[in-house]
């Protein structure tokens, strides 16, 4: 007799559950009954059961559950739909809205085996790196997932997206905060997106995919999941989730050919700020300028106890002390990113900045230390729940 699993999935809205309006594309309600229920690779057609689910709120609330057909390993996958009560395009997210996924997974953490979260895709990538900072000792999957079009549409990739996540998320134990997106599985701080209208949307530059879906299996590379391991045995901890990302304290500026020291000047003296994620040229390289000006002002802003934290422009590829450049910047007291996305070194300042009884000095350290796997390091150090 086939076994089953369930799944919790997470509804936040996104382009995957859009219907058209007067004044266009909105995220719509039901999305179980509209979306799900009468596709038969959603839905085997066995009696609905009722789930027992807490909000993001904590509210117990009692849903409907589906299930899947049979999978070729032998198990069905039971899911309910949680709809948060205001659905949002992603453009509109914010740490608020980070937290109450968090929170979603917390308050249901016990209750399922897995969670998949529906997302649009503009700031997935962002979202799925913030979580994967929020939620420490992690045993369960945790696998967001959208779509470039409605599932309600004749010409979509959502179908193929979700029952991807769905299976992936039902079948494996990859404890891990993933993005599955065109058959293939990210690690989430590890992903960008890097189309606006195509359906291969999201990319993971740096590290291959964490597992791939084909007609004919679904490879996964157990050798790049992380797993906390003590002698060969798992270590088991409860979850550790940071509700709170100091985002508002926290800015993003690209260098540019030609960007005056008085403009990047201006931003790191923004009243409150505290980190700075700096995009640079290639290996880590900002431009020169007369007097040391730009230097000057970066040596002045780290004394003030600001965090900057240098991350390369280019898709591919690591900041790293190859050329002068980037040497005079690092020993102006900016954090070399190694190969950080820009999402994950936004996400992961946000995080440690929020962490209560941590110096600048302390930020500045960890930003440079593999916490989530969300860079390469020789000699990685991982720290376990909130750091």
């Amino acid at each position: 007799m086939a076994s089953e699993s369930t799944v919790l999935i997470i509804m936040t809205g996104g382009t995957i559950c859009m219907k058209p309006s007067e004044g266009g594309l909105v995220p719509a309600k039901g999305f179980l009954d509209a979306g799900m229920a009468p596709r038969p690779s959603f839905n085997d057609g066995a009696e609905p059961k009722t789930l027992e689910a807490l909000t993001e709120t904590g509210a117990s609330i009692s849903l409907r559950s589906l299930r899947t057909p049979v999978s070729r390993y032998e198990r069905h996958i039971r899911y309910a739909v949680l709809e948060f009560e205001q659905l949002l395009d992603s453009s509109s997210i914010d740490a608020k809205g980070w937290s109450q996924i968090a929170q979603a997974i917390a308050n249901n953490y016990t209750a399922f085996d897995a969670f998949v979260v529906l997302h649009g895709t503009d700031s997935l990538a962002y979202t799925a790196s913030a979580l994967s900072f929020m939620l420490g000792n992690l045993t369960k999957p945790v696998v967001f997932t959208g779509s470039q079009a409605p599932i309600f549409e004749l010409q979509t990739d959502a179908t193929d997206n979700l029952l991807d996540a769905l299976i992936l998320a039902g079948h494996f134990c990859i404890p891990e905060v993933c993005v599955c997106f065109q058959h293939k599985l990210f690690r989430g701080n590890r992903c960008t997106k890097v189309s606006s209208n195509q359906f291969d949307a999201f990319a993971s530059p740096n590290l291959p995919p964490l597992a791939t879906v084909t007609s004919s299996h679904i490879q996964v590379s157990w050798d790049i999941i992380r797993r906390d391991l003590s002698h060969d045995k798992p270590k088991v901890h409860a979850l550790a989730v940071q509700m709170d990302l100091d985002t508002t304290h926290v800015a993003c500026l690209r260098v540019f050919p030609g960007i005056k020291p008085e403009m990047i000047d201006a931003v790191l003296r923004v009243p409150g700020l505290r980190g700075l994620v700096l995009e640079t040229f290639g290996a880590g390289n900002a431009p020169g300028g007369p007097d040391n000006a730009l230097i000057n002002i970066f040596t002045d802003a780290v004394q003030r106890g600001i965090v900057i934290v240098n991350v390369t422009q280019c898709l591919t590829g690591s900041v790293s002390p190859l050329y002068a450049p980037a040497m005079v910047l690092g020993r102006a007291g900016i954090v070399p990113g190694h190969d950080l996305t820009t999402e994950a070194a936004l996400t992961k300042l946000s995080y440690l900045l929020a962490l209560p009884d941590l110096t600048a000095e302390e930020v500045t350290r960890r930003m440079a230390i593999n916490l989530r796997g969300e860079l390469t390091q020789t000699g990685d150090v991982s720290f376990a729940g909130p750091d």
